[in-house]
């Protein structure tokens, strides 16, 4: 036969693959009814893979035993989804265990934020709840996180992600060990300024303090310079130390935030390379609640160390429709070559879109945990 004869037999092939494929769909929707009505599971991994060691022996080459496989693989993942569908239709999915509300508590809140006085993450808090607000401050991200488990803050505002320096992997992993969830978010530009004592001179300095991600970020200028540089684990701390020794030598690139807070005078601004410089904060509260105008979801979980585990959670996106902007991994503790995934989509857990996924993902994830939605 000659290409054309080739093609139109394999058109003729396609039809009755595409009539016998939505037969199998319309049993598939019957095995659903039946699931609804006794309560059965969507997903049994038991049955899934004698299934596909089933359909594979039917095949003669080792290349056609393969393709078969995935190709069932396929056919029984969109079986679910379709099951997936039904069940939010007749209204079996169940509720997620999150509350909306109309909005947050704020009202004679009290909000904790990592760092000194003077630190970005003051500026976000005051941008998110209001300058007046109830505020106080402890060293690390861990302080941050237990200070809400315990009840000592109501609130609490971490940086999860820098525009230029990526993610904050410890504030990533306190989410998954804590109980605590993302409830809004507030990004800040970060403009780095030298700040000095009121009435000093460039020439006068010999010493910069900053932390060091802040140092790389504001490199050019500073290598205009003969200054040393000081690393310090926060840029309010380095403006802290500027303004309480009252020595006119030292300075401090931090934000012109901090200047206000410590008396200090903004001798330029800004010191860092990059005017698209941003930072992502989160803010997090120990109850399981959203906004019922969010607009964003983000999870966490596990997929099994085997080929494809991760494209077929991400299909749970593709078959619900759902936008998902971001996905980061970070290795799981005790257990090498593991990994565990963060996914920001959108959409809100009212939704039936956004049920469907989740349904799929927690039923054939690991350990899927809604982080928020905000």
């Amino acid at each position: 036969m000659d290409l054309t004869e080739l093609r139109q037999h394999i058109d003729e092939v396609d039809t009755r693959m595409v009539e016998l494929f939505e037969e199998r769909m319309d049993i598939c929707r019957q095995v659903a009814e039946y699931k609804i009505e006794t309560g059965k599971k969507v997903f049994d991994p038991v049955r899934e893979k004698e299934k596909i060691e089933k359909v594979r022996s039917l095949a003669h080459t080792e290349f056609t035993k393969t393709g078969t496989a995935e190709l069932f693989e396929q056919i029984m993942s969109i079986s679910r989804k379709l099951q997936y569908q039904l069940l939010t239709e007749k209204g079996s999915l169940g509720r997620l265990p999150f509350i909306g509300v109309d909005s947050l508590e704020t009202k004679d809140c009290r909000v904790v934020f990592q760092g000194a006085e003077g630190a970005y993450s003051q500026a976000a808090m005051e941008r998110y709840f209001g300058r007046e607000v109830n505020s106080f401050h402890v060293e690390t991200f861990r302080d941050a996180f237990c200070a809400i488990e315990e009840g000592s803050a109501d609130f609490a505002v971490l940086p999860i992600e820098n525009s230029t320096a990526g993610i904050v992997n410890e504030v990533y992993d306190l989410l998954v060990e804590f109980e605590n969830y993302i409830v809004g978010e507030q990004i800040i530009k970060i403009e780095h300024c030298l700040l000095a004592l009121p009435g000093t001179r460039m020439e006068e300095i010999k010493t910069v303090y900053s932390h060091p991600q802040s140092l790389m970020q504001s490199a050019r200028f500073l290598s205009g310079h003969d200054w040393q540089q000081v690393s310090l684990r926060n840029n309010a701390f380095a403006a802290r130390k500027v303004a309480e020794e009252g020595d006119r030598s030292q300075a401090a690139v931090a934000g012109e935030h901090a200047a206000r807070i410590y008396g200090l005078e903004v001798l330029k601004k800004p010191v860092n390379q990059s005017d698209t410089n941003s930072t992502r904060f989160i803010i997090i509260t120990n109850q399981k609640i959203f906004r019922k105008d969010a607009g964003k979801v983000s999870i966490c979980f596990e997929v099994p160390h085997t080929s494809g585990s991760l494209y077929r959670m991400l299909s749970h996106f593709i078959y619900n429709n759902l936008n998902m902007n971001k996905i980061e991994s970070r290795p799981i503790e005790g257990r090498n070559w593991e990994y565990r995934f963060f996914i920001d989509f959108d959409g809100n857990l009212a939704d039936s879109a956004v049920k469907n996924a989740l349904r799929g993902l927690r039923d054939e994830a690991r350990n899927m945990k809604i982080l928020g939605n905000y």
